[in-house]
């Protein structure tokens, strides 16, 4: 992993605004100016998803779990990064690409047996095997699915970001 916070101190550039951070950020654009990396959120995360990332800072790791939006990571921040728990937590949506095993015809759907909001489904269709689609208007990003793909095909990013590559 390479560490770009050296080089961020004479650019200033800011934050990519379609990369996943914590939950409930009320500006992510200021996240690294305003975030002190006291690491207090990754301590109280329940799941422990959030690590230390990019320069120190706290990111999410769906490869390890499901944030199951406990608001412990806002509660324990010292700083006024995040919005209040009544507040959608981000934008967040999960995508599937082509390396899922069902596209090639092998059957598995542990991404929908751990989908508690049930948004993601499997279409029958004739000679292969049961098609997931992801219903994006049902999925809250919580990367259940993610850590269970025994391919990892599956990614959760801001809704955003997926517009801008064409992710359905």
């Amino acid at each position: 992993m390479v560490d770009l916070s050296k080089r961020r101190l004479f650019s200033r550039s800011r934050i990519d605004k379609s990369a996943l951070c914590l939950p409930w950020l009320a500006k992510p654009e200021l996240f690294t100016d305003l975030c002190t990396r006291c690491g207090k959120c990754a301590d109280t995360c329940e799941t422990h998803i959030i690590k230390k990332g990019d320069g120190g800072f706290p990111s999410v790791d769906f490869n390890i779990d499901e944030c199951t939006f406990c608001y412990r990571c806002a509660e324990a921040c010292p700083e006024a990064l995040f919005l209040p728990q009544t507040e959608n937590p981000w934008q967040a949506k999960a995508a599937i690409s082509d390396g899922c095993l069902a596209t090639q015809n092998v059957e598995c759907r542990s991404c929908g047996d751990s989908c508690e909001t049930m948004a993601i489904t499997f279409k029958l269709a004739i000679g292969q095997v049961a098609q997931p689609t992801i219903k994006l208007d049902e999925c809250n990003g919580c990367g259940a699915c993610v850590s269970v793909c025994p391919t990892s095909s599956i990614n959760v990013s801001n809704l955003k970001k997926m517009e801008d590559n064409n992710v359905t």
